[in-house]
């Protein structure tokens, strides 16, 4: 049963790269690469600079996500030092894949270092996940109550009331957490960890500032694309989360082709071509560049770690 669990998730990353590589290209065998360079050629240099300032946006967010956690838990820590782990957390966790583990080993070798418990960064951990996973159900929300429609492109089978119900439902399920925090539910405990509810002060950041990560990446997407055939910022966010969420469920390293299908499948009125042009400037600016500069942080604060020890020896 381990060596099982052990192949489990690898094994379904690796079918879902696989299946959606393979309708991509049931679907995609007329398009040539000379009209997907034409496609990133045709961005504009206004596209290319607000697809830049979106980017920093979202990992200023994520950045965000840490410095609430921490101050959850009682810990002042540098907001340098924060913004620094953080981006280097999501930088590794969005390319490689299964990024719950892989964020927690990042987050767990810095943070140790400046004097949380392996219980704490665990807390951290999983407050950083709900945030993102509360900034992901109310954008939902919000998306299925005012473009309603957005169902249709991929299940047109459902009525328009089946949006709108379940978007209602969905930001009630967020206002319940909110009451929960001003009434003050019960901790959960576990074996391994204690967890609370957040103060209401930290609930109401925890409300603004979880859904600007992921605005931030839809808009890397939304500046690149050419707006014929544009659907407006709202679907392509709805897209987004959609297509986000299941790269992310598949396991998948950068959600590679998990991420393409859905778009392709969401955005019908489009051109294929100007479509992939704008996930792949999406994969360079909030993947690729992010992911090369996180491993030079890890280089250098793994040396400076090094250098330190053998000072230390040496005295």
């Amino acid at each position: 049963m381990k060596r099982l669990k052990k192949f489990f998730w690898p094994l379904v990353s690796t079918l879902a790269i696989a299946l959606s590589i393979y309708i991509l290209y049931k679907d995609l065998r007329g398009l040539s690469l000379e009209e997907f360079i034409a496609s990133i050629h045709a961005i504009p240099t206004s596209g290319w600079l607000l697809a830049c300032v979106a980017t920093l946006v979202a990992y200023a967010a994520l950045a965000a996500y840490d410095h609430l956690a921490l101050e959850h838990l009682g810990h002042r820590i540098s907001l340098w030092y924060i913004t620094v782990t953080s981006f280097t957390t999501y930088a590794l966790s969005h390319n490689i894949g299964a990024s719950v583990f892989s964020g927690a080993l990042v987050r767990y070798r810095a943070y140790t270092s400046k004097g949380l418990t392996g219980s704490e960064v665990g807390v951290l951990v999983a407050f950083c996940s709900f945030t993102f996973a509360l900034g992901t159900v109310m954008l939902f929300g919000l998306v299925l109550v005012l473009e309603p429609e957005i169902i249709e492109r991929f299940a047109d089978f459902l009525p328009l009331e089946a949006a709108y119900s379940t978007g209602f439902v969905i930001l009630a399920l967020v206002a319940l957490y909110v009451v929960g925090s001003l009434v003050g539910f019960r901790p959960i405990n576990t074996r391994w960890l204690k967890l609370e509810y957040p103060k209401p002060s930290l609930v109401f950041r925890q409300l603004f500032i979880a859904p600007i990560e992921l605005i931030g990446a839809a808009a890397i997407i939304y500046f690149v694309l050419p707006t014929e055939g544009n659907p407006g910022f709202f679907v392509i966010l709805g897209i987004f989360l959609a297509s986000f969420s299941v790269a992310l469920l598949s396991h998948a390293p950068g959600g590679i082709g998990v991420l393409e299908l859905v778009f392709i499948a969401g955005l019908p009125d489009m051109d294929p071509a100007s479509v992939l042009a704008a996930l792949a400037v999406f994969r360079l600016f909030y993947l690729i560049i992010p992911f090369i500069m996180a491993l030079v942080v890890i280089l250098i604060y793994e040396r400076s770690r090094y250098l330190a020890r053998v000072r230390e020896g040496e005295d």
